[in-house]
């Protein structure tokens, strides 16, 4: 029996699970302190077009995805998770450095590219980690309450960086420099208190995974994320479309901080109704929101309604990120979790490269409104390919079992 942090019996998690949320949120503190002002420090001080943007976005973001399956199978094959989590957070904080000496673009590509380099090396493991931590009847709870912290960072992060772009006279450099420090805490705190069994190595044989084995729903689930993340572009143009209707940069920032609020607030819910009323119903819900947001950024032509769709945005977030993994968990082999996790990590990453690259090319040579526009239209085409897909397989099922 799993020892339990019973935590007025809403935290109800692993000491593990516990312990990854503080450290992912003060990762996110770091990160997210310098996130929603790169693309302002590359627009407005570097004076790159959004292309650029898109360019970096993408090669940062697929970077990550790319090295989820190979470092996921690694940690399946030595059954060993927190070493690949440690190097993952270790190479995310040194790039900030890296970021604070950039006075060129390609500096700034190698920094985003060293922090997702660190996120493709951790995030399977970790999700496996955590799969790992808790019984089944809690795992949405438990990647919810992950997610809740991790967001929970990323709200304090942006309001720590405009309480120091007030303080030090808008000196962006420097609040890269600081942004050191929260996630050097978070490696400390990974270090001390994550603690892993010891499992044995499997060898290469117990770790084939034939296609033709694997679960159909996860199958499902895999190419209707790939169908989504074609139209879902980096967060980045979230951002330069506030900006875009007129809002300052603290503004702005305010707006990406009530988003990742939201975010974290609705987490834990979600994955609590997901544990309850079954996965796949949340996640339908969460695309529809997506698709209605996006479709609202490219109609609207008033900075009012962001204080509406951020907010908005956070809640189709808290229903498909932790809900997604805890749903993933449950279709696949837990020996197996690393690869699986990465698997779709990877796959969804491809199509990122790809669809912060296009929204990048229609916002600078169509108009900058066709990118959400085109996320709304793939998101619609996701809800509706799920919900048939899904229906096929539960009916060749009950032929199967008839």
């Amino acid at each position: 029996m799993k020892k339990l942090i019973n935590f007025k019996n809403y935290f109800r998690i692993s000491k593990n699970v516990f312990a990854l949320g503080w450290v992912s949120f003060f990762n996110d503190f770091a990160s997210e302190m310098i996130y929603p002002i790169v693309p302002i420090f590359l627009t407005s001080f570097l004076g790159v077009p959004v292309a650029i943007v898109g360019v970096i976005e993408g090669i940062a973001e697929s970077t990550a995805s790319l090295l989820k399956v190979f470092s996921g199978w690694l940690s399946d094959r030595f059954q060993k998770r927190k070493p690949f989590i440690i190097s993952g957070y270790s190479l995310s904080t040194f790039s900030k450095i890296i970021l604070g000496l950039s006075y060129i673009w390609p500096f700034v590509l190698l920094a985003r590219f060293l922090d997702r380099f660190g996120k493709g090396i951790r995030t399977s493991a970790r999700d496996s980690l955590i799969t790992e931590s808790c019984p089944e009847n809690i795992r949405g709870k438990s990647f919810g309450f992950h997610r809740a912290l991790d967001t929970l960072g990323a709200v304090f992060g942006p309001l720590a960086a405009i309480l120091f772009l007030a303080i030090f006279n808008n000196n962006i450099r420097l609040i890269f420099y600081i942004a050191f420090i929260p996630g050097l805490i978070g490696i400390i705190l990974l270090i001390i208190f994550v603690r892993e069994k010891k499992k044995k190595a499997l060898c290469f044989s117990d770790l084939k995974l034939k296609w033709r084995d694997v679960n159909p729903s996860f199958k499902i689930f895999l190419f209707i994320s790939i169908i989504f993340s074609i139209g879902n572009s980096s967060d980045a143009f979230l951002i330069l479309r506030a900006q875009n209707l007129g809002l300052s940069i603290k503004a702005t920032i305010f707006a990406y901080v009530l988003f990742n609020l939201t975010y974290a607030l609705f987490s834990i819910p979600a994955g609590k109704i997901a544990d309850k009323f079954g996965a796949k119903r949340v996640l339908i819900v969460g695309l529809l929101i997506f698709s209605l947001v996006y479709f609202l950024l490219g109609f609207t032509n008033s900075s009012f309604f962001i204080w509406f769709l951020f907010p908005l945005y956070g809640i189709y977030m808290a229903l498909t990120e932790g809900v997604g993994k805890a749903y993933i968990s449950l279709l696949v082999p837990i020996e197996k979790s690393g690869t699986s996790f990465g698997i779709y990590q990877t796959s969804i990453g491809i199509c990122s490269f790809f669809s912060s690259l296009i929204a990048g090319l229609m916002w600078n040579y169509i108009n900058f409104r066709i990118p959400f526009f085109f996320g709304s239209i793939t998101a619609l085409l996701s809800v509706i390919l799920f919900i048939v897909l899904s229906s096929k397989e539960k009916l060749s099922v009950k032929k199967i079992n008839n």
